[in-house]
């Protein structure tokens, strides 16, 4: 049904996403990266999604801009991120210490992302022991749903979060489990990711 002079719900949806926008003064950054580019959207919060894409230049630019309504591009945006990222992608080990504004989710889905977060670099934890770190040992498959809600990957390193077995399980990237496995064999460099880290995961502080 069209409404407000002929426009149909989709302009209203689509105005209300840049009022939104708009209000809470939000800007994003484009980088090109090795597996493509990195769009970076942040508010006064802090950092509010991390999209990754296969898309480079001129058409990642445009995938943001469609994907973030309103949202006005900043080159100078969270630039200590963006060195940090550009560090990760060189093969640096980093922590990602970036305010991150996780308003959109669910208070268990951000006690969840809060512990994934302290995953350490070049370690892997499982569905199961992060619901166990969170005081829901038999939620692994609600962990599982909070890693898909994740709104900031590789700041959040959902992709250290594994089967029970080590199996590489699905990730909300555009890539999917292929952008996963890169990421941990970035991390791990020559070591084999058929096999757990003896010890299990290493909890960053």
């Amino acid at each position: 049904m069209a409404t407000e002079r002929g426009k149909g719900p989709e302009f209203l949806e689509d105005r209300a996403r840049r009022a939104y926008n708009r209000d809470v003064m939000q800007r994003y950054v484009v980088m090109d990266v090795p597996v493509g580019a990195v769009v970076l959207v942040a508010g006064p919060k802090g950092l509010t999604n991390v999209v990754v894409t296969s898309r480079r230049g001129r058409e990642a630019e445009r995938m943001a801009k469609a994907r973030f309504v309103g949202v006005t591009s900043d080159p100078s945006l969270l630039p200590d991120l963006q060195a940090e990222l550009e560090a990760y992608f060189a093969g640096q080990e980093v922590s990602f210490d970036t305010p991150v504004d996780l308003t959109g989710v669910t208070v268990f889905q951000r006690r969840v992302l809060q512990a994934c977060r302290r995953i350490a670099y070049g370690r892997v934890a499982t569905y199961g022991e992060l619901a166990r770190c969170v005081g829901r040992p038999k939620a692994a498959r609600a962990v599982g749903q909070a890693m898909a809600a994740n709104p900031v990957p590789i700041v959040i390193p959902c992709h250290r979060v594994v089967g029970a077995s080590g199996e590489l399980t699905g990730f909300s990237a555009e890539q999917g489990v292929g952008l996963k496995r890169w990421l941990l064999e970035l991390e791990f460099g020559a070591r084999s990711l058929g096999c757990r880290n003896v010890g299990g995961p290493v909890w960053r502080r």
